[in-house]
């Protein structure tokens, strides 16, 4: 199923490697890249978020802008998400009780630092995806369905989110899990994926397609946090979109239509952009010609804090 897709150096020895799957399509939806069982179900875990924001959109969610972009986001648990998920659900009527997600601390590096200074515990606001559980929540008061049970896979939110993902994806969930926030997780495959991202980030001006995309693309910040690769490359890219997942998943859409997905197979996260990023040099992205692409394009490895080597994409 997968390929090397990323080598570890280490000065001039090759000490690891990244196996991993691979999938590039043009405006018109045809392989460009293709590397390994693009047609394999697998869970795009938080990559999944844009599609279940557009979900929530559908079924009636108010949300705009940054808080929209919020809804989509995996978040450092900086200051501003966490004023976000508060006003996302004082929207509705609801306080931080309300909210199922697992209890955790801040994944971003400063916001972790600041929590733990100032005596924070894990909580469930601090998680990364109390953004989208806010919203999940906002999208049930809008409909009158029951709070308390939004995480079962059979509630009525549940059941919108899983075909608007069908329908976006233009395939069938294939396995229905448990994500690490405690919601319910789809599996489709890494052409759905990109299919369904593609689609995202070229739709018309008006579309509630296009309202995601748009929310995610000009508060790219609120999507991940400072200094997160998901907010630089939605940054140096205008009117993309670009969702990182657990377990090595990353998506992006570009507006001609063109899309990456990908998963690296043992789940590391420190090659994920850099495989995204010979992607879109295939797609034929100039990547040299901007900072922050050609510092994503290779990863540091350390020895006695200093860099030594690279994380290098084999394609």
């Amino acid at each position: 199923m997968h390929s090397v897709v990323a080598e570890v150096w280490r000065g001039d020895f090759l000490e690891s490697v990244h196996h991993g799957t691979v999938l590039a399509t043009g405006p018109d939806g045809s392989e460009i890249l293709r590397i390994g069982d693009v047609d394999a179900p697998m869970y795009p875990r938080s990559s999944n978020k844009p599609l279940q924001a557009l979900g929530m959109l559908r079924a009636g969610l108010g949300l705009d802008g940054e808080l929209l972009a919020l809804g989509c986001a995996s978040h450092s648990g900086e200051d501003i998400h966490l004023d976000g998920v508060r006003a996302i659900l004082a929207s509705a009527g609801l306080g931080t009780d309300a909210l199922r997600c697992t209890a955790a601390l801040p994944i971003g590096e400063g916001a972790l630092r600041a929590y733990l200074a100032g005596g924070g515990q894990p909580s469930p606001l601090t998680m990364n995806c109390s953004g989208k559980h806010a919203a999940m929540l906002a999208t049930c008061v809008a409909n009158g369905w029951d709070t308390d049970t939004y995480l079962d896979p059979h509630h009525p939110l549940q059941d919108g989110l899983r075909e608007t993902l069908e329908d976006m994806a233009g395939e069938k969930v294939a396995s229905t899990g448990v994500d690490g926030c405690g919601a319910p997780l789809f599996a489709i495959s890494l052409r759905g994926l990109a299919r369904a991202f593609g689609r995202m980030a070229s739709a018309p001006e008006g579309s509630l397609e296009h309202r995601v995309a748009r929310a995610m693309n000009t508060h790219p910040r609120y999507v991940g946090g400072t200094g997160r690769d998901v907010t630089r490359l939605m940054g140096a890219l205008p009117g993309a979109i670009a969702k990182d997942g657990a377990e090595g998943v990353y998506a992006l859409g570009l507006p001609d239509g063109s899309a990456v997905s990908l998963k690296i197979a043992d789940g590391s996260q420190r090659s994920r952009p850099v495989v995204m990023v010979a992607a879109l040099r295939r797609l034929g992205v100039d990547v040299e010609g901007d900072e922050t692409l050609s510092a994503l394009a290779t990863a540091p490895v350390l020895g006695h804090g200093e860099v030594v080597g690279a994380v290098r994409p084999t394609f």
